[in-house]
């Protein structure tokens, strides 16, 4: 179930996929202070403590990043705390400079909104980053999420410690993941899934359509040309990333997908994946 969010009292639209406890962190890309592109994967065996606001130039987001960066004195070295907003990098540079910021990673997710869509924490109507802590442990399997309801509030920070204090006494736990949910390279002339294969994985998708054993399609209607292109863009970030790409067909308020492993001329787990993401951004 997707979270609420508010900005004083007015409700919000968070927009990606949905995040769940005990599954594997997704990747983003997002840009560093000196420009360069920075991923999930580069604080491996770390645990990582993830917190997203809205902006670092308000007073409660400027409150959150020093309370991390004052609270990771008592944290084990091997918890890293990563900050990320859609400020500029210029910006955070000069923010960390000014107040002395040297424990909390500010990362910005400016560019294309990559943190923001894969754990479902773009504000569609603000064009912003909910307010949240999420906790991983060293396999990246998400362990803690707090999506701090208002966005003019603090997050609770003690609820997030806590939490994290048991994380560091088993901070590597299996996935209770029961499929990938990144897609594998391609191989030119690697075969397709077989018959019984498809059935079996098609079983778990809703609402798409099976064309002739080889093709996964799904027609969504959206309230008009701007919602339809909208969601077709948020799309079009996870596919550049997952390296697997649908066909499009946008008409109007009417976005039609086709899935298919062209390498492959058929099927193969990554048109299922993808189908997969797809439905947790529809949801």
């Amino acid at each position: 179930m997707r979270a609420k969010v508010a900005f004083k009292g007015a409700p919000l639209t968070l927009v990606g996929r949905i995040l769940k406890s005990g599954s594997i962190a997704p990747d983003f890309v997002v840009t560093a202070q000196d420009l360069t592109e920075k991923h999930l994967f580069e604080f491996n065996d770390k645990i990582k403590i993830l917190t997203s606001f809205p902006s670092i130039d308000t007073p409660v987001c400027d409150l959150q990043v020093k309370e991390f960066n004052k609270k990771s004195s008592a944290l084990s070295v091997d918890v890293s705390i990563i900050g990320i907003s859609k400020d500029l990098p210029f910006a955070q540079k000069r923010f960390c400079e000014a107040f002395d910021i040297k424990n909390v990673v500010l990362l910005s997710d400016y560019k294309t909104s990559s943190f923001g869509i894969n754990y479902g924490l773009l504000v569609k109507e603000l064009n912003l980053l909910a307010r949240s802590v999420i906790i991983l442990d060293k396999n990246d399997i998400v362990r803690y999420i707090q999506i701090v309801p208002e966005l003019t509030t603090q997050p609770d920070y003690k609820d997030a410690l806590s939490q994290l204090e048991k994380i560091i006494k088993e901070p590597s736990l299996a996935s209770a993941q029961p499929v990938l949910d990144h897609c594998l390279p391609c191989k030119t002339g690697a075969p397709p899934l077989a018959t019984e294969k498809i059935s079996g994985l098609f079983s778990r998708l809703s609402g798409w359509e099976l064309v002739d054993g080889r093709k996964l399609v799904k027609e969504l209607k959206f309230k008009d040309f701007i919602e339809a292109k909208y969601f077709l863009d948020i799309l079009s970030i996870i596919a550049q990333e997952q390296g697997h790409h649908p066909s499009f067909n946008l008409v109007y308020n009417k976005l039609k997908i086709t899935l298919t492993t062209h390498a492959s001329s058929g099927l193969t787990e990554n048109d299922f994946i993808m189908a997969g993401i797809i439905d947790s951004v529809s949801a």
